[in-house]
C-alpha cells in the first residue's frame, strides 16, 4: 500500500471526502468499525486497519473521509520516512516546505503534540519518538 502522506489531500490513493464504500473498495474490510453518534457533533464512522496502523474517520449523514490517523512507520511525508525523524528534524522539514506556523502542546495523557495548522496535520511524540500522525482535509 502507498503510505505517502499528501497534506490536506489524503494518504496514498485514499482521498479526503471519499465515501466509506469507496475506501473499503480500495482497502478491504476494516478490522474494526465504530459508529459514534454524538448529539453535539455529526455522526462519525471509524474504520480501524490494525495491521496497517491506520484509523480512518468518516463524518456526516452520508459519511465521507475527514481524518486519517497513522502510526505506520513506513509513512512518507514530503519525501521523508517521518517515523525515523526526531522532532527537530520533522519541524525543519515542515518549515522548509512552507509550513512555518506551528503549535506545541503537552497532552494530558503525556504525549507532545506539534501541530501545523496550515497543513491541518498533527504529530504526536512520546518520550521524543514520533508515535502518530493525524491529518485532515
Amino acid at each position: 500500500m502507498d503510505l505517502t502522506i499528501k497534506i490536506k489531500q489524503g494518504l496514498g490513493d485514499i482521498r479526503f471526502s471519499m465515501p466509506v464504500e469507496e475506501v473499503v473498495a480500495l482497502m478491504g474490510t476494516a478490522d474494526e468499525v465504530e459508529n459514534i453518534d454524538n448529539a453535539a457533533d455529526e455522526p462519525t464512522t471509524v474504520l480501524h486497519y490494525n495491521d496497517l496502523g491506520l484509523t480512518l474517520f468518516f463524518e456526516g449523514e452520508n459519511p465521507v473521509l475527514a481524518c486519517i490517523d497513522t502510526c505506520n512507520e513506513e509513512s512518507v511525508l514530503l519525501g521523508e520516512e517521518v517515523f525515523a525523524m526526531d522532532e527537530k528534524s520533522l519541524v525543519q522539514l515542515m518549515v522548509k516546505n512552507g509550513y512555518a506556523e506551528q503549535d506545541v502542546d503537552e497532552e494530558d495523557w503525556g504525549e507532545r503534540r506539534v501541530s501545523f495548522p496550515e497543513g491541518n496535520i498533527d504529530f504526536y511524540f512520546d518520550e521524543g519518538e514520533l508515535v502518530s500522525i493525524i491529518l485532515g482535509a
